[in-house]
């Protein structure tokens, strides 16, 4: 389906203010409505009136990094359809921050990603994604459940029969899904099995992107997974610093791996989504420390620097992009 100009311009504007005003609504439910933001916010003055600035400062370098290494592992999933440069790539992955910001465990980075990238890739870009998000996954739920097991094991209390169904039932299933992950170029091929399937040959032929991936190319993906992984990891600790709680590396690390394998299986709204991390947090930290705006203030803190902040950043650039083009809907030319 193809739009004239005139459509084009109101199509766009349209979408654009729409996205804009989901992300402030979702900014200011998850940041500025809660019941504890002036506490947090009288917490944050106080430790950055106490010396602990420079934790921030370590913080804010790492966001870049941590985008950026999002950035080279989907450039390097797409370089079998597209020669996007580095900055075009990085674009994209801001403008997917800004749409996830307010969907449900981020979904909405499938979407905000294919707006800046040509209308026909968009199904291989949003495969793409699925592949990356899946090497996320994968290291997050592996070095998760060895967070969890040690400090449930050190930490919790929790029965010794508890333990072993975690380490097993968990073992098992981290062990499945290496093996699929390993396997994913192979999905095409199975998938074709099916009679009824090639009714959807228009849109099943996208996933011939698999076909690229083997295990050098899934490997390297993985790679950049674990730095981006130990990237966010360690903005989480500086911000535990930041805020007074002083833990041993291995006691925060292990921490903090278990309150990301926990988010990672709780799907909920966007205006949850925030809530739960604190209470996750809270949960975790309340035996190392009975500040709780301090547990809350890390959380939250980490929020605005690592998805807010680049969000708002990504809103800039979709206002920037033509999304009836990207989508299809109107050609070049016209």
């Amino acid at each position: 389906m193809q739009i004239n100009a005139l459509n084009n311009r109101w199509f766009n504007w349209s979408i654009k203010f729409l996205l804009a005003a989901l992300l402030v609504w979702a900014i200011y439910r998850q940041v500025f409505a809660k019941e504890e933001a002036d506490e947090i916010w009288a917490s944050f003055q106080f430790h950055f009136r106490s010396g602990n600035w420079h934790w921030l400062w370590w913080n804010a370098l790492l966001i870049p990094v941590n985008w950026l290494l999002e950035t080279l592992k989907w450039r390097h999933l797409i370089k079998g359809f597209s020669n996007y440069s580095l900055w075009r790539t990085f674009q994209a992955i801001l403008a997917g921050v800004s749409v996830g910001i307010f969907t449900p465990n981020r979904v909405g980075e499938y979407g905000g990603r294919v707006l800046l990238v040509k209308a026909k890739h968009n199904w291989r870009a949003v495969i793409s994604t699925m592949v990356g998000s899946l090497a996320q996954m994968l290291i997050l739920l592996s070095f998760g459940l060895i967070g969890a097991i040690y400090f449930a094991t050190h930490y919790l209390e929790v029965a010794a029969q508890q333990i072993n169904w975690l380490i097993g039932l968990g073992s098992v299933g981290v062990i499945l899904m290496w093996i699929a992950f390993y396997n994913i170029r192979h999905l095409l091929a199975w998938i074709k099995r099916f009679e009824w399937i090639h009714r959807f040959e228009r849109y099943t032929k996208h996933l011939e992107v698999l076909t690229h991936y083997d295990a050098k190319a899934l490997s390297i993906a993985l790679l950049y997974s674990f730095l981006r992984y130990l990237t966010y990891s360690t903005q989480y600790y500086f911000m535990l610093r930041f805020f007074g709680i002083d833990l041993s590396l291995v006691v925060a690390y292990s921490g903090i791996a278990t309150i990301y394998l926990i988010q990672s299986s709780i799907p909920l709204p966007p205006y949850l989504d925030l809530l739960a991390r604190g209470e996750v947090a809270l949960l975790i930290w309340s035996g190392f420390t009975t500040d709780e705006m301090a547990i809350f203030g890390s959380t939250f803190t980490l929020f605005i620097f690592n998805l807010m902040v680049p969000a708002l950043f990504g809103m800039l650039i979709i206002f920037k992009s033509n999304i009836a083009q990207s989508l299809g809907l109107r050609r070049r030319d016209e």
